[in-house]
């Protein structure tokens, strides 16, 4: 009989949880509420409760422990959230986010559960090494997750170390709060992003860069149908139209993803000189912007890393676009159990 465990994507905007049995395949629906990230931390516990309550009423076996993904600074040691930008409240007008927040503690509480957290691109990662490109045998996997922001996580597997290993490991550094990828710099003293840093790969292929390359082209008077598809009200631009229009042969909306793969490129080009992956998985939504996205990437990857880095590394669009960061929250849970 395989164990059952909870996987937990906590975001900005809703919490996702789920239930899984050791291999992957779900033990239920999965379910998705508001998690009030911007009314306090008990709020926050409050959703989390709430939609992983409805997960486990509606399970096929009772689960064992539960995995939580959360955007931010994890330290699963302490069972705390050292950072994490998005969530907190408002005092006098300003926001205060989190900071040194006892999650594990508030969740056993509410749950009863035993309680295992992670960064949520590293939980992805893991995600994707389990139960995706990875398929729980990749010597090593880099998975940057392309969204709002540019996520990253680096599994190794024994065979990618030297010394005593088993099984697969997350990358997370000695402070937990490692690997940003996203925020790398690829350009010193490029452009900014809300990190504070100039020139990170997350401010050349975030989504908001994304649109904006369009933006700019169409307010210069640049024909393209990205213009008729939003009817002129280009508030209205996002990637996914971006990328439809480059599969309708959009010269511009080409262009841009060119433009933002050869910039991704050079970040795939220097992870694999520094890790030596045999798979680079690219996740997040805008990820399925495929081939537009990933064959300038790729070219430019190639000019970057070594030779011979390069040749042992397969470059991918992720498996598990959608669900990652649960599947990694599970299989966290199930290192618990």
């Amino acid at each position: 009989m395989q164990k059952v465990v909870v996987g937990i994507d906590l975001g900005g905007t809703n919490v996702r949880a789920g239930t899984f049995y050791s291999d992957g395949t779900p033990a239920g629906p999965d379910y998705s509420f508001p998690s009030r990230a911007e009314e306090g931390a008990e709020a926050v516990f409050d959703a989390i409760a709430r939609t992983v309550n409805q997960a486990i009423s509606n399970a096929r076996s009772e689960p064992v422990a539960m995995g939580l993904a959360i955007p931010g600074h994890v330290d699963d040691r302490a069972g705390t959230v050292r950072w994490a930008p998005n969530f907190g409240e408002y005092v006098n007008g300003v926001f205060q986010c989190w900071k040194d927040i006892p999650v594990r503690e508030a969740l056993m509480r509410r749950l009863q559960l035993p309680v295992r957290m992670g960064n949520d691109a590293n939980c992805a990662a893991f995600g994707e090494y389990q139960y995706g490109t990875g398929q729980g045998t990749a010597r090593c996997l880099v998975m940057l997750t392309v969204g709002t922001g540019i996520g990253g996580g680096v599994i190794l597997g024994p065979e990618s170390v030297i010394g005593q290993a088993k099984g697969p490991m997350i990358l997370i550094g000695a402070n937990g709060g490692g690997a940003e990828l996203g925020h790398v710099v690829i350009a010193h003293n490029g452009l900014d992003c809300k990190a504070g840093t100039y020139g990170a790969l997350e401010a050349y292929c975030q989504r908001d860069a994304i649109v904006m390359r369009a933006v700019h082209r169409l307010i210069r008077g640049r024909a393209s149908i990205i213009a008729d598809t939003v009817e002129g009200d280009l508030s209205k631009v996002t990637p996914l139209i971006i990328a439809q229009a480059a599969e309708a042969g959009d010269t511009l909306a080409i262009q841009v993803f060119r433009e933002v793969g050869e910039m991704l490129g050079v970040g795939i080009g220097s992870f694999i000189n520094t890790f030596g992956p045999d798979v680079v998985a690219i996740g997040g939504q805008i990820a399925k912007a495929g081939r537009f996205l990933l064959e300038p990437a790729i070219a430019t990857a190639r000019d970057v890393a070594v030779t011979s880095l390069f040749a042992d590394a397969t470059i991918t669009v992720a498996k598990q676009i959608e669900d990652a960061g649960m599947l990694g929250a599970a299989a966290l849970a199930l290192m618990e159990s």
